[in-house]
């Protein structure tokens, strides 16, 4: 098995005749890799699977696409990757991480939003021009309480991809997952 770190464009994701359900098979699989960050969201769930593809021997190759350039987690995501395709049968799997298009809040699938929310995670808003847009929102609700009452204490919350806030009502602080 090997690890791919290239720039390149997505792969055509048909099958080869006759490999359609194993490619199913192996997206299934890739799909309940979970998010080591945040362990509640699946690679799915976070947009962060963008492909699965197999070639006409068998081999795949799974295509992520980090949150942001540098991510620590995508090492991580991938090393998961390869295990749980091995465990699966799979002995010839490829992991590529991908940076163009670059990943977007967009990818999120509303099932990652709602499951973000249960863990106590503000999910990002929609984007909008002007302050606050680069990291969200300038008005972000409780995950814990659902007050409209909070304020943001710092750009950067427990990673990278998300701010600290506050509940001015609850008091509680939370993480906000910040728009990209």
């Amino acid at each position: 098995m090997s690890e791919g770190r290239e720039e390149r464009p997505m792969p055509a994701s048909f099958p080869p005749a006759g490999n359609e359900p194993l490619l199913a098979r192996a997206r299934a699989v890739a799909a309940t890799v979970c998010d080591p960050e945040i362990p509640v969201l699946s690679i799915e769930d976070l947009g962060v699977l963008r492909d699965v593809t197999c070639s006409a021997d068998g081999s795949i190759e799974v295509v992520i696409t980090p949150t942001y350039s540098g991510c620590p987690a995508m090492n991580m995501i991938a090393l998961e990757l390869e295990i749980a395709l091995e465990k699966a049968g799979f002995d010839r799997v490829r992991v590529t991480t991908v940076l163009s298009p670059a990943w977007t809040t967009d990818w999120m699938s509303e099932e990652g939003r709602r499951k973000l929310k249960a863990y106590g995670i503000a999910p990002p808003s929609e984007k909008r021009a002007g302050r606050g847009a680069l990291f969200g929102a300038d008005e972000v609700t409780c995950p814990r309480c659902g007050s409209a009452n909070t304020v943001r204490l710092a750009e950067f919350g427990s990673t990278s991809c998300k701010a600290l806030w506050r509940c001015q009502d609850c008091r509680e602080p939370f993480d906000y997952f910040k728009c990209h």
